[in-house]
């Protein structure tokens, strides 16, 4: 039984958002938490709800037990850009693009 929570629009870049989620991928539930918990970024904690909601969505389901679970897969998108512009000298302005990702946590039961 599969069990999968997306978060779309959150403030963090795709590119690092990635990173911790490919440290994720493949562990338990369990070890996959403590490791987010205790890493010490935005995406991170970012990470951490999405596999919470989906951990909670899955607890939901019944007949599924929560604690065999495993991170199947973590999907991080490229949501729409947010463009800024910053003052710099002599009147100029440069851009700032706020980036944005869309988050997919896929929770199957299985061993590690």
């Amino acid at each position: 039984m599969e069990s999968k929570a997306i978060a779309k629009f959150q403030r963090v870049s795709p590119r690092k958002t990635r990173l911790v989620a490919k440290n994720v991928q493949g562990l338990g539930v369990e070890e996959a938490m403590n490791l987010l918990r205790f890493t010490p970024n935005k995406p991170a904690g970012v990470l951490y709800g999405v596999l919470k909601s989906a951990l909670a969505n899955a607890s939901q389901l019944g007949g599924v037990d929560v604690d065999a679970m495993v991170v199947k897969e973590v999907v991080v998108n490229e949501g729409p850009t947010w463009k800024r512009f910053m003052p710099r000298a002599q009147g100029r302005a440069t851009k700032i693009n706020k980036r944005t990702s869309h988050i997919t946590v896929i929770l199957a039961e299985g061993q590690e």
